[in-house]
């Protein structure tokens, strides 16, 4: 007999992780905190590309080897759930200014590093001169006179496929409790349940190692502009991105702010975001303000994700950071694992960190 399955949180995480065990036949329960119709969540608001390149230089290499295992297991799962949902394995493109070449040059340069400890088939940057880049991408502004072409990544449509998760994780039988917030000791323990928590910051009373980090982002109707790819802005600060989505939407980021103030989004990032599209197509200028949302993502010391053990079938999933839809598939993966055999080849093999926690759960 298979054990039963509690999950907390019904974000990205516990929705993948709720449709994926009820797909392999285990009974599960789901309890979240807000309402069913809560759209304020992390994994509503983001962008969610899926660019283990880009990434590379702000990262762990761990980080790079989930997201390239992630984004082979993306295409079956959404085919699973439901191939309308958009996904786009287009590659990236990151561009600058002129003023901005010494940051361009140095993010080049980790890149390549980076590079050389990753197999050939993934360790792919193209560098654009000009003609190349008005080829690739031919509505940018021409201000441009060169670029990075990562032709190994992609972008999904999160609110499609969390909505999804939900209609399929259903269908298989999963119960879900909304606005049912629990922690883990107010379940007794019994040898045939596993409690998962996935409750990002919610989980802090039992992961005092968690912290937020806010990151601010804007959706825009844009029907004057053409963009193909999701596409990285150099910036001295940070990189500002814009992934184009169906239907002439286009999702514009993001701010990383060491605070976990989840108040709306800031004039000063509003300005830096829109100005940044703008000088990337002018066609952003005539464009629809849609949403402006501002979240705290669940952090860990080193940027990096955990799976830890609360006691022998507790199990807590956090600190994915910004990464989220990045590694989602290779943290779920390597939870069921644990679930079914106490081991984890796909943690072992992508340096996941398992770890113990001794800490009271009440």
């Amino acid at each position: 007999m298979r054990p039963s399955i509690i999950i907390l949180g019904a974000g990205l995480l516990g929705r993948l992780l709720a449709y994926s065990l009820a797909k392999k036949n285990y009974q599960v329960a789901v309890f979240e905190k807000s309402p069913l119709e809560h759209q304020q969540s992390a994994a509503y608001a983001a962008a969610a590309m899926l660019a283990p390149l880009a990434e590379s230089v702000s990262c762990e290499l761990p980080i790079v080897h989930m997201g390239f295992y992630s984004l082979t297991r993306w295409p079956t799962i959404i085919e699973e759930l439901d191939s309308n949902i958009f996904f786009q394995h287009n590659g990236s493109l990151i561009i600058w200014h002129q003023q901005d070449a010494s940051v361009a040059r140095h993010f080049h340069t980790q890149l390549h590093q980076v590079e050389q400890h990753l197999d050939q088939q993934y360790a792919r940057s193209v560098h654009l001169d000009t003609l190349a880049l008005k080829n690739l991408e031919p509505n940018l502004s021409p201000a441009f006179a060169e670029g990075i072409y990562l032709p190994n990544e992609g972008q999904l449509d999160n609110r499609a496929l969390l909505d999804s998760l939900l209609k399929k994780g259903l269908e298989l039988g999963v119960t879900y409790n909304w606005q049912s917030a629990k922690n883990p000791s107010d379940f007794p323990t019994r040898s045939q349940t596993w409690i998962l928590d996935c409750r990002g910051l919610g989980s802090r009373p039992q992961w005092q190692a968690l912290r937020g980090v806010r990151g601010e982002v804007i959706r825009v109707f844009a029907p004057e502009v053409q963009l193909q790819r999701p596409t990285r802005l150099m910036h001295p600060k940070y990189p500002i991105y814009i992934a184009p989505k169906k239907d002439h939407i286009y999702v514009i980021g993001a701010t990383e702010i060491e605070s976990e103030d989840q108040s709306a989004i800031s004039v000063r990032s509003t300005l830096e975001l829109l100005s940044a599209a703008y000088t990337i197509h002018s066609g952003f200028a005539e464009a629809r303000m849609l949403e402006a949302n501002a979240q705290c993502r669940p952090t860990l010391a080193n940027n990096s994700p955990a799976i830890q053990y609360l006691n022998d079938q507790t199990l807590q999933i956090n600190g994915l950071y910004r990464h989220g839809y990045l590694i989602a598939p290779a943290i779920v993966d390597a939870t069921i694992e644990l679930i079914e055999t106490g081991t984890s080849h796909t943690a072992c093999n992508l340096a996941i960190q398992i770890q113990e926690n001794h800490a009271n759960i009440d």
